[in-house]
């Protein structure tokens, strides 16, 4: 046997091992996470090894301890779940309405300084979020919002614009521009080209546009921590997760049940967007 039949026949051995390795690697640290959630806390003291535990002795106490109120006894993270989901869909929202027409522009609109725009929003992820962390939330106090919901989505919303107007004009400029010359002759104006065809063509990007944003949003702890510390009433999940992590007198299988609640939505939300992703790409194939 030559070297080209013997790679030919190791290869698919070779594809799916690494395949396996990969979603191991993948799924066994959440999956772990979510048993160690129901495990009572006796039961993993005494086999912390275990990787696999009868039904009968799985618990949903842990879920009810994070999720009742600090008053009851709880951890309150049925608050702090409002209070992300708040920010993290009110971010999501006004973005999308800012960047959309922006990226537009940028991408079909001829102005001076338009070449340099797109490394001007990139520039500024060379800088690290702590060096604009304190100028912003100074500013923001001084404006009365430096403890308050309304206050960290206007942060969330000035960090996602730069990168998510990139995203959108790339896509934007994939659109041939002689779309927008055909509708112009037909007499509609900038704004109808934009709702009727450059949204609709564009929706799988914008959809994983809304993706990024909500994941920001939703996971961010540094600015949730600078201007919420001091209202436990208004904590993200990130930030009460971050807290419970450093309770001493808060057990792991709390801690995991936590860390549960703040990625389930991440992952139920990136499956709805990626079925609606694969759609709209179909679509898009269907129409052309």
């Amino acid at each position: 046997m030559n070297r080209l039949a013997f790679e030919l026949k190791l290869w698919p051995i070779l594809r799916w091992v690494l395949i396996v390795a990969l979603v191991v690697a993948t799924v066994f640290p959440f999956y772990y996470m979510v048993l160690l959630s129901f495990v009572p806390i006796e039961q993993l003291l005494q086999q912390p090894e275990r990787l696999w535990v009868p039904l009968e002795n799985l618990t949903t106490a842990t879920y009810t301890e994070v999720l009742r109120s600090e008053a009851e006894g709880g951890q309150g993270f049925a608050l702090f779940m409002r209070n992300s989901a708040i920010v993290s869909l009110s971010c999501t929202l006004l973005t999308l309405l800012a960047v959309i027409p922006g990226a537009y522009a940028v991408s079909r609109l001829t102005f001076k300084g338009r070449d340099g725009m797109g490394a001007l929003f990139l520039a500024v992820y060379l800088f690290p979020a702590i060096v604009i962390a304190i100028p912003l939330f100074v500013g923001f106090s001084r404006a009365g919002l430096g403890t308050s919901l309304v206050g960290l989505v206007l942060v969330y919303i000035a960090l996602t614009v730069p990168t998510s107007i990139h995203m959108l004009r790339s896509n934007f400029e994939t659109i041939p521009g002689s779309i927008d010359e055909a509708a112009t002759l037909d007499g509609a104006s900038r704004w109808t080209i934009l709702r009727r065809i450059t949204v609709p063509l564009s929706m799988p990007t914008i959809m994983s546009t809304a993706l990024y944003i909500f994941m920001i949003a939703w996971n961010e702890l540094l600015f949730a921590l600078l201007f919420l510390v001091t209202d436990r009433d208004k904590w993200t999940v990130s930030l009460g997760l971050s807290q419970l992590s450093n309770g001493i007198e808060v057990s792991k299988t709390v801690l995991m049940a936590g860390s549960v609640l703040l990625t389930i939505p991440v992952v139920l939300l990136y499956g709805v967007a990626e079925r609606a992703l694969t759609e709209g790409l179909t679509a898009g194939a269907d129409k052309g």
